[in-house]
């Protein structure tokens, strides 16, 4: 633990954390660059894909509506919206398909009353609370040689740990059930599908590398803590 609360420590953690997280968006932008290239059989629009899903899943209430940015595609439980992104939303591409349908497997998510789903929306205000204040406190433990004080500080980094993992079911079961209803309504073929299950594999590890990295941190920051033991 010496060696994790050095200064040397300090610098492959964030090595190994800045590899985890270029790595993850290397990987989804790589997909993303490759399914965006490959136009659908049934060139049909990210929004007619998200239509077709929502409405055949007694969903008619939800919109879609186009946001801008790139990959910036999410859907608002609160407002009933599925918002997708520019090249998504008039994208006819399995990129779109892919994207659309994983912000409906959330819808559909939001309307079964998924459990994970409801407890990471129960979580949100928790976390907005804790990523603000454990920074600060953090900083100040740090730089005011206070260590005691650093562990509110690791309480809340954990705060947002248990956010990040209730994520992972979440986003793992979306892209499931994404999968499943674009086969179930013949939006895609059997070798259009490998294509779509890559990109949405490829998105579900950036999550999986958000929470190696906190991981990550935790342990570090628990290191530098010990020293005052």
């Amino acid at each position: 633990m010496d060696f994790l609360s050095s200064g040397l420590g300090y610098y492959f953690i964030l090595f190994v954390s800045l590899l985890l997280t270029l790595g993850s968006q290397s990987y989804i932008n790589s997909a993303y660059r490759k399914t965006k290239k490959i136009k659908s059989k049934s060139a049909m629009s990210g929004y007619d894909v998200a239509r077709k899903i929502l409405d055949a899943n007694g969903l008619k209430n939800v919109k879609v509506q186009e946001v801008n940015g790139t990959l910036t595609d999410h859907y608002d439980p609160k407002n009933k919206v599925v918002n997708l992104s520019n090249d998504i939303y008039n994208g006819i591409s399995l990129a779109s398909i892919s994207v659309a349908s994983h912000e409906c497997g959330h819808a559909i998510q939001d309307k079964e009353g998924y459990s994970f789903l409801r407890l990471r929306h129960q979580l949100v205000p928790f976390v907005n609370i804790a990523s603000r204040a454990g920074y600060i406190i953090i900083m100040i433990s740090i730089f005011a040689s206070l260590l005691k004080l650093l562990w509110i500080g690791i309480a809340l980094e954990f705060v947002i740990l248990l956010f990040q993992l209730v994520t992972l079911p979440v986003e793992f079961n979306a892209s499931s059930r994404a999968l499943k209803k674009i086969i179930e309504l013949k939006i895609v073929d059997e070798k259009e599908l490998s294509h779509c299950k890559s990109m949405l594999t490829a998105a579900a590890l950036t999550y999986v590398a958000s929470v190696a990295t906190a991981i990550l941190e935790i342990i570090r920051l628990i290191a530098i803590a010990r020293r005052d033991d």
